[in-house]
């Protein structure tokens, strides 16, 4: 319920102010309309909004950011450790400096694709500065939800960059069994490993005995330990999802004597202090970076395209994109597909030669008839 009272300033003006309850059911008021009129239209507008749970006051709006930002990163606390690093350092480094003190209700949307644009201008790559928008974005838009401010003025700058493409690079099985080779000792397993079942860096790091089951030739992929800045942190696989990947016979036989000597929940890979994680290769003295040289392969790699690899290979083979798609844990096919929609185009002449060779077919056996 609200109501309209006149009251006079200190000097003798005649003043309205309307008495209502705030959605909150905290009663309130609003003063310094010069006519009743001008009250009675507030008040119809306020009232209505408030009843529909749309209300916004405006001093909500003083809010700032950074009073935000400590709240909303705390509710991230369930999300992976790596991604939860992420987002601290873009805040600390980008987004906080320029707008932690900033009122939530001044903020403009020019003012963030301004900001992008800064970002751009400064040389920072496509995926820092989207870490950085993501976060501010983030942070507003649970002030939305949460009626601070009526829209977020993050949702869409318009000029984010593009992520520049990284050409793919496929190994062939000649060149795979090269740099294994070249590799020594658990290396060499870890390359083929790599090579034929798509397994991401961290999910080899955190694989452990228990989790091979060499007898159906399948390894269950359940564990990933990732880089933290300088811890390595055991969680889930990516996306949370665990799954099920085939093993080539010949490299059943090279995890098991990888295995050889080691306890059911032991990892199967260990780094130069045993029982340790494996850490990423990252310099020119890293055995990676030898085996390649050893085995002549002059390809611009990281560890990381021999997941590219695995599925060059696998589709070389026979696979689909389903199997493909469960083989490396996408989310959907269709990730797989915009991912590698290059190593299909067989496919699609298999199916163009499909669809002429049946209507050939077809006609031929109506003119016999």
């Amino acid at each position: 319920m609200a109501t309209i009272n006149r009251y006079a300033t200190r000097s003798g003006q005649k003043r309205y102010r309307v008495l209502y309850v705030d959605e909150t059911g905290r009663r309130t008021q609003k003063r310094g309309f010069t006519t009743k009129a001008s009250a009675e239209q507030w008040m119809s507008d306020t009232v209505s909004e408030v009843s529909k749970g749309t209300y916004i006051k405006a001093s909500a709006g003083k809010t700032t950011v950074g009073e935000l930002w400590d709240d909303w990163y705390a509710r991230k606390s369930g999300i992976k450790a790596s991604t939860r690093r992420r987002y601290e350092i873009a805040w600390r480094i980008h987004a906080g400096p320029v707008w932690a003190k900033r009122q939530i209700g001044t903020i403009r949307p020019s003012e963030v694709a301004d900001w992008v644009s800064t970002m751009t201008t400064a040389g920072k790559g496509a995926t820092t500065i989207e870490h950085a928008h993501l976060v501010l974005r983030g942070v507003l838009e649970d002030a939305v939800k949460d009626r601070l401010i009526p829209s977020n003025p993050a949702a869409d700058p318009g000029n984010l960059p593009r992520k520049a493409k990284r050409s793919r690079v496929y190994l062939s099985h000649a060149e795979v069994q090269a740099i294994a080779e070249a590799a020594e000792g658990q290396w060499s397993a870890l390359v083929y490993l790599a090579c034929y079942t798509g397994l991401r860096w961290g999910e080899m790091a955190g694989l452990r005995v228990r989790h091979l089951d060499l007898l159906r030739k399948r390894i269950n992929v359940e564990a990933n330990a990732v880089e933290v800045g300088s811890k390595i942190v055991e969680g889930t696989p990516k996306s949370h999802e665990r799954r099920s990947v085939p093993v080539p016979d010949f490299l059943v036989e090279l995890l098991a004597r990888q295995c050889e000597g080691k306890g059911h929940d032991d990892l199967v890979f260990t780094g130069p202090r045993t029982g340790k994680f494996i850490v990423r290769p990252k310099n020119e003295r890293s055995w990676f970076t030898k085996a390649m040289a050893e085995a002549g392969v002059k390809r611009d790699l990281s560890p990381h395209d021999f997941r590219h690899t695995a599925a060059s290979l696998a589709v070389s083979a026979g696979a689909n994109v389903k199997v493909v798609q469960r083989m490396l844990g996408h989310a959907s096919a269709a990730m797989t597909l915009d991912t590698y929609a290059d190593l299909f185009d067989d496919d699609l002449e298999a199916v163009s030669s499909a669809l002429d060779a049946q209507r050939t077919q077809q006609l031929s056996a109506n003119v016999r008839q």
